[in-house]
């Protein structure tokens, strides 16, 4: 799953691959739904992450 994106992705991947907005993707990242960490402003998700979530939301 989500197989063609890096291991690290952006704020605006996340968007793609979750098919949300911006402002939705930022709410899963700060509520921690997403696990992720930020360098400085730069939001840095793992891959494994976004497919933990959406399994997790799956069952």
């Amino acid at each position: 799953m989500f197989n063609q994106y890096e291991d690290l992705v952006t704020v605006e991947e996340l968007t793609e691959m979750l098919n949300i907005g911006k402002n939705s993707a930022y709410k899963l990242l700060s509520s921690g739904d997403i696990k992720a960490f930020r360098i400085n402003r730069i939001w840095k998700i793992p891959r494994q992450s976004v497919t933990d979530y959406v399994l997790k939301k799956s069952q």
